[in-house]
């Protein structure tokens, strides 16, 4: 059995990314091994989680994966470990909008059967803060919320009304942090600075993250509750049950680095299962693709952030192109897909797509529900998937490109050319293992 908690709190901006990988970080101090996970589609929260943990961070989304992948996966992630904090997403209830909360950080603890901290940001508040509790603590009695952890918390007297005030409720402290403005990690469009492109200094702000939890918060507590978590029962995630082996090795180049961060951990393991030698490169550094190269993945990232030196590596990027003029599949999502086009802000790259892309004021962002439009190296015509999107760019012109997905809302998404599938629709590939074996059998 491995304990858990999940770190909730009533919406955005609460502190839940702060305490939930600073009580990861001060956890494995502790002598703890800490399994990591975030509830929801995101990418960046997850890079952090690694970095405090040691380990790759996971997602847990059944509105990606489907419900009854989600204690599987939670065992396969946690294998090994004394621990496992869950970051929960958004509010405590908030789910895929137009559902009952389904996706919601509450909807995940049920499944987990985990006890829930509620993080809340107490600026503004002092007993009115017991009507908030009491809310959060009725509204669903099935979920478990074991305590609460204030956070930005003024002084002794606003600690003293807030912990009467929690009293009240019948609900425990188990933490109180301070306002601390060195714990505050650079944001831009799409949220956080990913962990890898913030560098030296996410290491820094994750180790002060630790600090802080650490002097705050009551971790014996912590402990305490995660272990009252009763035993899943049920069989761990396993690639390999998942896919079909292709007989012959393939290398399948991932692209990584500091642009390219928006994947799912699921989806290498799935690779290497179904007979994929995975080789990572960097298009900002490297110079030319891994030997052997047969099949390419461009996952997401912030490549538009990155523009000027993507396209000063023009090796790479006629590397790219060369490589799909031989009939290499490529699977592009998000990132990879103004990877692929023509320029981004009128800036090179590698021209594969004959389309352009630009930086708009308006995000792009939510499940969607979507049908394959064109027979690609993913999926045959018809054939069905949920994906998320999360962008701030568009992408002019289509020419005579088929499409590769349609949904409510859209007539056509993405692009279908040879043996490239480009869209922004992000899949995880634990809940489309289908698509995985496809794409190895084009290789």
């Amino acid at each position: 059995m491995v304990a858990r908690v999940v770190i909730a709190a009533p919406g955005s901006g609460s502190g839940k990314t702060t305490v939930a990988t600073g009580l990861m970080a001060a956890l494995r101090r502790r002598g703890e091994r800490v399994a990591p996970f975030k509830v929801g589609p995101d990418y960046i929260d997850p890079g952090y989680h690694g970095l405090a943990c040691g380990i790759t961070g996971r997602n847990l989304d059944p509105v990606l994966v489907g419900v009854e992948r989600i204690p599987p996966l939670f065992r396969h992630g946690a294998a090994g470990a004394s621990v496992a904090v869950v970051e929960g997403v958004m509010g405590l209830f908030d789910g895929r909008i137009g559902t009952d909360g389904f996706g919601s950080t509450a909807h995940v603890a049920g499944l987990l059967d985990a006890p829930v901290l509620l993080v809340v940001d107490a600026r503004g508040q002092s007993s009115s803060i017991a009507a908030l509790l009491h809310g959060f603590r009725t509204y669903r009695p099935e979920v478990r919320l074991a305590g609460v952890i204030l956070n930005q918390v003024g002084s002794d007297r606003h600690e003293e009304v807030l912990r009467d005030a929690c009293v009240e409720v019948g609900l425990d402290v188990f933490g109180v942090l301070r306002r601390e403005s060195s714990l505050a990690v650079p944001s831009r469009h799409l949220g956080l600075v990913t962990a890898e492109e913030h560098g030296g200094s996410a290491r820094a702000a994750v180790a002060r993250m630790a600090e802080v939890v650490a002097s705050s918060v009551d971790l014996d507590a912590v402990m305490s509750v995660a272990r009252t978590a009763p035993a899943l029962s049920g069989e761990a995630w396993s690639p390999r049950d998942e896919v079909e082996s292709v007989v012959g090795q393939r290398v399948v180049a991932v692209a990584g680095g500091p642009a390219f961060t928006f994947g799912y951990a699921e989806h290498v393991e799935l690779l290497a299962a179904a007979g994929a030698e995975v080789v990572v490169f960097d298009p900002l550094r490297d110079e030319a693709l891994p030997d052997g190269t047969a099949g390419l993945v461009l996952p997401g990232g912030f490549p538009e952030q990155h523009a000027a030196e993507l396209s000063a590596n023009t090796a790479i990027r006629s590397a790219v192109a060369a490589a799909v003029s031989r009939g290499v599949p490529v699977h592009a999502e998000c990132g990879g897909l103004l990877y692929l086009a023509s320029t981004v802000d009128g800036v090179p790259m590698c021209g594969v797509l004959d389309v352009a892309a630009e930086m708009t004021p308006r995000l792009t962002l939510g499940y969607r529900d979507a049908v394959a439009l064109n027979d690609s190296v993913l999926a045959e015509t018809g054939a069905r998937a949920t994906g998320h999107e999360f962008h701030r760019t568009v992408v002019h012109g289509r020419g005579h490109l088929p499409a590769a997905w349609a949904w409510r809302g859209e007539s056509a998404e993405g692009f279908v050319s040879g043996q490239v599938h480009a869209s922004y629709l992000h899949v995880h590939p634990a809940g489309a293992p289908s698509m995985v074996s496809r794409f190895l059998r084009a290789c």
